[in-house]
């Protein structure tokens, strides 16, 4: 499974995991991000679904963002169907990198989730040298929980964001830190 980092006026990010491509986002993915941020099971611990103007403006940023934040679309490698969203970006705290997801529900309980985060774990910490990841989920969504734990993660700290309790998973490059 190959990483293809293209250079020059645009960035362009190709990851590769067993079953999946995970490409930048772009234009054409509009009507996919809509999907998932409109979606009630998706956005049961995400604050519920957004309305239409929100997902235009967090589209829009997810494709103007600056370039060391990553925003890439999740694909079966076979069909080319949309699975989901990943990223790495600034958390809240607006210091730590932050590894994000959001899949369908189609996909969920078939391991893809795990290998899509791990893929990006390792290029965040191998090609982009970043030393420490961080995720934040709520408490109670404990697939995301156990889906971090499964990947290195460990609870850092506790917050209240958001309106519920929130917790914040971290994971250190182990190389970096030597």
């Amino acid at each position: 499974m190959g990483v293809i980092l293209l250079s020059g006026a645009g960035r362009f990010h190709m990851l590769e995991t067993a079953r999946c491509r995970l490409v930048d986002i772009s234009e054409q993915d509009c009507g996919h991000v809509k999907q998932l941020y409109s979606n009630k099971e998706v956005r049961k611990f995400l604050g519920g679904p957004i309305q239409e103007a929100s997902i235009k403006n967090s589209f829009a940023k997810m494709l103007t963002s600056n370039t060391s934040d990553v925003h890439l679309t999740v694909k079966e490698k076979n069909t080319d169907q949309f699975i989901g969203l990943i990223s790495l970006d600034m958390h809240h705290d607006g210091i730590s990198t932050e590894v994000s997801y959001q899949f369908l529900p189609f996909w969920w309980g078939k391991g893809i989730a795990r290998e899509v985060v791990a893929k990006l774990i390792d290029y965040a910490f191998n090609e982009m040298q970043i030393s420490q990841l961080v995720a934040e989920t709520q408490a109670a969504n404990q697939r995301s929980c156990a889906l971090l734990e499964s990947v290195g993660m460990q609870v850092k700290e506790t917050v209240f964001r958001f309106g519920k309790e929130q917790f914040i998973y971290c994971l250190n490059n182990k190389k970096l830190l030597k």
